[in-house]
Order: structure tokens, then sequence, then C-alpha cells
């Protein structure tokens, strides 16, 4: 396992981090999993044999029966990891039961500590962006838990490229603290981060954090053109998630995943791992599963490195739309590209036919 510092921070966190949206499985949840402690425990202990040193939940996953069980699980074992944890979506009813205000930010902090059973988290997402919340008042928000030794370092996910940039550099106007990265969905298939969000964030020091690089269990190998999603799984339920606009071009990349599987002796979702892994711009991956044997399986990406010929099929068969101003860039502008945008652009550039 490697280890790399978190934007631009000086916290080390491994390439591969252990989520927990499938522990619990109350309201709704089931649909993701129903780790219980028990089981958590176990997959605590093959991840930190792996060299694992991050578990990231949330206050959302199972409506904050996910940390319930993970902080049980940790009992005695607090020091050996960094905890990350995050708020935003709405937790009860009322007017200030969802967003990044003080109001709603510092209760739900104090709830994830006492359920996770710490003083401190090591890492908090606003876990989503708040367009009514004065920028300011967030930023504040942020700086007070850090200064109050509840959050050491914090960051944002699932923010627009300008409401990132916004984020970062106001703090850094009024002398806050700034965030350090950014948690997003990228995988084979779902390649919209590339537009802004991976160049972007490289540009600004912002570090990148990727949720569900096997797209919420479409990059698993179980399914494809004949194979639709088993039921009692996400995919196999009224699951929302991932939006897919494409899904032809999903198979296409399922099918070279497949192929490129089948040249390396590995599985469909290593190999989708370690494309993701091996991305420009791409500092660390969040690992979610369902039981030991996928995790296991999971982990072992770590010890897979494509070839750039297999890094390139699997780019060329999950390549996204060159939309504005993206491929006027990719015309006209590759002179002086920004190291951090030069790859996306080439490839858009060569679905123009230039």
């Amino acid at each position: 396992m490697q280890y790399v510092n978190l934007g631009q921070s000086g916290l080390q966190v491994s390439q591969y981090v252990l989520g927990t949206l499938t522990f619990g499985g109350d309201f709704g949840f089931d649909r993701a999993g129903s780790v219980d402690v028990k089981q958590a425990a176990s997959m605590i202990a093959l991840s930190r044999d792996a060299g694992i040193n991050a578990i990231d939940t949330a206050n959302l996953y199972s409506f904050g029966q996910a940390e319930s069980i993970l902080g049980e699980a940790l009992l005695g074992q607090r020091d050996d990891w960094l905890l990350f944890s995050k708020a935003r979506f709405r937790m009860h009813e009322g007017p200030n039961g969802s967003g990044a205000s003080r109001q709603h930010l510092i209760p739900q902090v104090n709830d994830s500590l006492r359920r996770l059973k710490t003083d401190w988290l090591d890492f908090f997402w606003i876990h989503g962006w708040d367009g009514v919340t004065p920028v300011e008042e967030t930023l504040e928000v942020m700086d007070s838990l850090v200064l109050a030794g509840k959050i050491r370092y914090w960051g944002v996910s699932n923010y627009s490229g300008w409401q990132l940039a916004k984020t970062k550099y106001l703090a850094e106007k009024l002398g806050y603290t700034a965030p350090v990265a950014q948690q997003i969905y990228y995988t084979a298939e779902g390649r919209d981060a590339e537009y802004e969000l991976l160049p972007g964030g490289k540009e600004m020091g912002i570090g990148s954090m990727i949720w569900s690089p096997l797209g919420e269990g479409l990059l698993t190998g179980l399914i494809d053109r004949e194979t639709p999603p088993q039921d009692g799984t996400r995919q196999g339920s009224t699951w929302t998630e991932p939006h897919i606009s494409d899904r032809e071009r999903l198979y296409q990349v399922i099918d070279v995943l497949k192929e490129v599987a089948a040249e390396c002796g590995k599985t469909v979702p290593q190999v989708a791992l370690a494309w993701v892994r091996q991305r420009p711009n791409v500092d660390s991956l969040v690992l979610g599963a369902r039981n030991e044997a996928q995790l296991r399986e999971n982990i072992a990406s770590i010890h897979l490195t494509l070839t750039e010929a297999q890094m390139l099929k699997i780019e060329e068969a999950g390549r996204p739309a060159a939309i504005y101003p993206f491929w006027h860039r990719a015309q006209l502008a590759l002179d002086l590209p920004s190291p951090a945008e030069k790859m996306y652009l080439e490839g858009w550039r060569e679905i123009q036919g230039l």
C-alpha cells in the first residue's frame, strides 16, 4: 500500500480507504448492504493488514447506524485509524434539518462524534453544496470546528468546479482554514469529473478522493447486456445512483473491462479499480464491500498495474463527449494546456478527428 498527502496538507492517507456505506442497512440502505458489528470488525482487520489507514463514513449512511456500528467495531483502536465523516443531507424534519449552516452542522458533527465514540474526526466532508447558506457561514463553522479540535482537516464532496473554487479561495481570502480535498464520483464509465473537478482540483492543490469507483455495483463484472442486475443488489432495486446517460456506452466499457481482465488473469472489478487508481489527478479510492470476500478482492487490485495500451483501451471505450468549452480548447488551445488537463484535451481532440 502506498500513501499520499491529501491535497496541500500533511495528512498521509492510504491509496485505498475503507468505505462504510454497506454498514447497517436500516431506512432503505439494505439495498447497499447489511454489515453488522462483527463483520465490520473483520473487514477493518482485513483492511489494516493490507496497509489501509483510513475509514470513510457519513451521518447519512443508514441515518447514523453506519457510524454507530463503526464506533463499536473500532473500540480500542481509535488511535490506529484516520476517521472521515460527512454531513449536509437531511437528517430530520424542519427547515434546519439539512444544509451547511451553523445550525445544522454543529449538532451533526457532535452526533457523529458520539456515535463514533471519539473526540475528533481526522477529516470532515461537506457532503454537498448548500445553495442557500452563505459560503462565509459554512467556512466560519468549519474553521471553528478545527480550532475546537473536533475536526483536523476538511473538504467538500459532490461540488461543481465553480463551487469548489469559490469555497477554497474565499476561505483563503477571509483567513479561515481552507478545504484540502474533494470526494467525487469517477469510474471508467462515469467520467464527468474530467471536465472540471479532477484538473481543477490539481491546479488548486485540492486532493481528489474517489467514491464508488465501481459505479455502485455497475462494474463488478456481474452486469452486462445479457445479464441484468440481480434482485437484492443496489442496481437491481430502486436505488437511483449512478445516473447513466448512455447505457450502450456503459456496456462498451464493461466489454472492454472483461477483455482486459482476461488478458491480466484478474477480475473485472480489479481492472476497474486499477484503471481509476492510475488515472491522472486521482489520489485515493474509497472501497466499499458487502462482505470480506468482496473487500479482499478489491484490495488485491492495489498490486495490479495496467499497461498503457490497456489503460487507453478502457479510456477510449468510456471517453465522455467534448462539451463546450472543452471541444474549443481541444481544437484551438492544445498548444498551451495546463498539465492537469492535457490528457483529457488530447482525448477530446481525437474524438473530433484532429
